[in-house]
């Protein structure tokens, strides 16, 4: 079991930064590959990174590469997810994921969610 707790999500104007965290708790943390992703209102939840337990592959969509960054602390059990030169695009409810077995990028893979965190870019 994984849980998971987002924070970090705010208001910011197109161009901006903000970086997200997500907090982890559960024995199996460190060995977990994780991921982000993303859902806007009447929009299908949406792959936004990933990467495996040891960090040296990372995956990214197309529409974030170049902006945004995944990373991991398994000492302090976190994830992080820096966003730079954000959008209005971007605006969504940002979710981090513990993942299991398949691909990267479809939330099938993942077996435990955390409950999101609102990011909202304004133009």
């Amino acid at each position: 079991q994984v849980q998971l707790v987002e924070s970090g999500g705010g208001l910011v104007q197109a161009g901006g930064s903000l970086r997200l965290s997500c907090a982890a708790s559960g024995r199996t943390f460190s060995s977990s590959a994780m991921g982000w992703f993303r859902q806007a209102p009447g929009k299908e939840r949406e792959f936004v990174a990933g990467f495996g337990w040891s960090a040296l592959s990372t995956y990214y969509a197309d529409s974030v590469k170049g902006r945004f960054t995944i990373s991991r602390d398994n000492a302090k059990n976190t994830v992080y997810l820096q966003m730079s030169g954000l959008k209005p695009a971007d605006t969504g409810l940002y979710y981090c994921a513990a993942k299991g077995g398949g691909s990267y990028y479809s939330a099938e893979s993942y077996a435990f969610w955390g409950q999101g965190t609102q990011v909202t870019v304004s133009s």
